[in-house]
């Protein structure tokens, strides 16, 4: 880390800012817009509190006084996923009562502001004084994920129209208007915030008295082309579940939490909507367009239809790589990585532009989600219209593999972008089983398997296209890489619940890394096991030292280097959890699979239902307490939202193929997580409904004419990928 980059804070040498902690904030998202607030629901200006758009804090502290004291808190309650109703109480010490008589209702807004309610209960008149504080910095998200509080903006008053606080800076601009209150305010500004003030309320018993106050901005100058707010249509089903009540929880606050991470862009051309939405990686650090994280999110949703994919596959089509740029780590075919408003420095060394394309999963996957789209029943012309861009990546993909000494997919960071370029990206992410960290250049296993599931998936798409020359060039290749990944990533066990493990990675020399982990359960849906090696892997995920009865640990328990609340080296992340699941399902592994689908469904009932990015990998025991998030998780997060409809296909094995109008049904056995029904899928444009019964009887319901189901396992093995076998548009299986 480069001295420059250690902010310096009162207090011992050399000490440096930390990452504030989000385990007790309360978080209100609209995107792009949110709002992080304490507990008691005041902005005081410290850790990430306060208003935000677009990476932009725009306001900081919003500090009710009322009498020259702060209310006391009684409580907060989510009133849906962009809001949150604070209360407290304002007593009187000189009262022969303990009852408070003063009720305090402050209501916070993602992309709005709020409104401050107070009400006399009691049975005298109240004459009150009411202040409330506002200040900003104007920081960027990055700097306040540093720990970072930039010095104070002086505000100035609006001189025109409804009262209102103004602060303008280079970076961004900001204002708190009065839009609704029963008098105007005294408004005074200061150098370091202003205030909104009414010295004489006059309040009757039974009456209340209320204000509202709108908080808008924007970063400057405006970042063109930019994602925006997406329009009032989600762009997804909305599926009923009957079934596991755990499930059930998961699903809806799922769904609803998305529906606040939705993003959209604007600038579509072609056969692609005027409003293509994504969804946002997570809030508050990342609330803006990721590849692999909107693209997992994507894949997880194609059961409620292919609009959220078809959203996603266009924005980043829009933004692939068309030259070499050593800084961006742009390539031609290579898919984005991250997206800003514009270059920032992220801390620890960490500087990235506003299009960065550090990411070495970004690109197969993105080819994976244009396939499984296609399976769902994609339309057609989106599909011709994007497979120029999948062959550009898959270009990508064999290029950089071909260039590699091992003929595997590495990463070649440069100095001060992120260092792991997958989705364990922190630094020390990937450790061996001595717990040495271990540096790039790399090929980690679970991007060998998208990799391979990526050339298979365009493979067959390729040849319903009638590119068979090509087709067979990457089934060539694909079959050569499975070889390579034999003979390189399995690494012989002594102990353990089976005689091998996948190793997170192989350095140069094909030296793996050893240590399990969990990303070899991200192999099991690609395609790249054999039925053994699919069963090997499975043991070992189902083993206590990987699952910790809440979930998939990142990393094994029992090797050094373990903590259960490091960010990959412990902790149980929603979506690595969901995705293991989906492959044990769909290698048949159902036991295994049912095991950490319970955990992580438990789980869910403890954060109620509104999982975090990702928590803590202790063991679950008897005794042991409800989990807990991982100090600095986001929470909402995008791909931890759609795990539940993850979880739920998994559950009901469904592998469809449009092309051939097949549904094929791989169910997991009822005695596992209990019966199950389903409606509000969508499959190629039609609703679909699929109950398993008690006795494991399947039945399927509103198949899009001239489809055919069957059940039993399929050709394909990726999350949305399969064929089918005969049936009606009605059919029992």
């Amino acid at each position: 880390m480069a001295d420059t980059d250690i902010p310096e804070l009162p207090g011992p040498p050399r000490a440096r800012a930390l990452q504030p902690l989000l385990h007790d904030v309360v978080i209100c998202v609209a995107a792009p817009a949110f709002a992080a607030s304490p507990r008691d629901g005041q902005l005081r200006g410290a850790r990430a509190d306060g208003f935000y758009d677009h990476d932009r804090r725009l306001l900081h502290t919003l500090r009710l006084l009322i009498d020259r004291r702060e209310p006391e808190p009684v409580g907060v309650q989510p009133l849906g996923p962009d809001r949150a109703r604070f209360t407290s109480v304002h007593r009187y010490p000189g009262e022969g009562t303990d009852d408070p008589t003063l009720i305090v209702e402050r209501v916070r807004t993602a992309g709005g502001g709020e409104t401050v309610l107070l009400r006399n209960v009691g049975t005298v008149a109240r004459r009150l004084r009411v202040e409330l504080a506002a200040a900003t910095d104007l920081a960027d998200i990055a700097d306040v994920k540093r720990g970072l509080t930039g010095k104070a903006v002086a505000p100035s008053v609006a001189r025109t129209g409804r009262p209102a606080l103004l602060w303008r800076s280079p970076a961004g601009h900001a204002r708190v208007r009065a839009v609704e209150c029963p008098e105007p305010p005294e408004t005074s500004a200061g150098p370091t915030g202003g205030t909104f003030t009414w010295p004489r309320i006059e309040l009757p018993p039974g009456d209340s008295w209320l204000i509202r106050l709108a908080v808008t901005g924007r970063a400057v100058p405006d970042p063109p082309g930019h994602p925006v707010a997406a329009s009032p249509r989600v762009p997804w089903s909305e599926p009923v579940v009957h079934g596991d009540r755990r499930l059930i929880g998961l699903v809806r606050q799922g769904l609803a939490d998305l529906r606040a991470l939705r993003l959209a862009d604007r600038s579509g051309h072609g056969t692609a909507p005027s409003d293509d939405q994504f969804i946002a990686a997570g809030c508050p650090w990342y609330l803006t367009l990721f590849g692999r994280d909107s693209i997992w999110s994507a894949r997880m949703l194609l059961p409620l239809g292919t609009e959220l994919a078809r959203g996603t596959l266009w924005t980043l089509a829009r933004r692939q790589g068309t030259v070499h740029d050593d800084f961006r780590e742009e390539a031609p075919g290579r898919i984005l990585h991250e997206l800003r408003p514009a270059e920032s420095q992220h801390g620890h060394g960490l500087l990235l532009p506003a299009h960065y394309y550090g990411s070495v999963d970004a690109t197969p996957l993105f080819v994976s989600l244009l396939v499984d789209a296609w399976r769902w029943g994609l339309p057609a012309a989106d599909v011709d219209a994007l497979l120029p861009y999948a062959e550009r990546a898959m270009d990508w993909i064999v290029g950089t593999s071909g260039s590699d000494e091992d003929g595997l997919l590495r990463y070649y960071p440069r100095p001060g972008g992120l260092l792991h370029q997958s989705w364990k990206d922190s630094a020390d992410a990937v450790r061996d089983a001595a717990g040495r960290r271990i540096e790039p250049p790399l090929a980690l296993c679970e991007v060998q398997g998208y990799a391979y599931e990526a050339a298979k998936g365009l493979a067959d798409l390729l040849d319903a296209r009638g590119a068979t020359g090509r087709a067979q060039v990457l089934r060539a290749w694909a079959a050569a890489l499975r070889d390579r990944f034999a003979d390189a990533f399995w690494i012989d066990s002594k102990e353990g619940p089976a005689p091998r493990y996948v190793a997170i990675a192989v350095g140069r020399g094909l030296d793996p890394v050893g240590g399990p982990a969990s990303n070899m359960g991200q192999l099991l849906a690609t395609g790249i096991l054999d039925r053994e090696g699919c069963a090997d892997v499975a043991a070992w995920l189902a083993a206590p030292e990987l699952n910790s009865g809440w979930g998939l640990r990142s990393r094994s328990a029992a090797v050094p280097g373990f903590n259960p609340l490091s960010y990959h080296g412990g902790s149980v992340w929603t979506h690595d959890t969901a995705i293991a699941v989906q492959g044990l399902c769909a290698a048949g592994l159902h036991t295994e699979a049912a095991a950490l689908a319970d955990g992580l469904l438990d789980a869910a009932v403890h954060f109620s239902y509104r999982m975090p990015e990702l928590y803590a990998g202790d063991a679950r025991t008897d005794n042991s307490p409800a989990p807990l998030a991982y100090p600095a998780a986001c929470r909402p997060q995008g791909w931890s939202a759609a795990s539940g409809v993850a979880v739920l296909a998994a559950l009901l094995g469904l592998r469809p193929d449009a092309p051939r109008r097949e549904l094929r049904l791989c169910p997991s056995p009822p005695g596992l997580l209990g019966p199950l029904a389903v409606s509000g899928l969508r499959l190629a444009g039609a609703d679909l409904s699929v109950r398993i019964d008690r006795g494991g009887r399947t039945t399927v319901t509103g198949l899009p004419e001239g489809w055919r189901v069957g059940t039993g396992a399929g050709q394909g093995a990726g999350a949305g990928s399969g064929t089918g076998a005969d049936a009606g548009p009605d059919h029992p299986g």
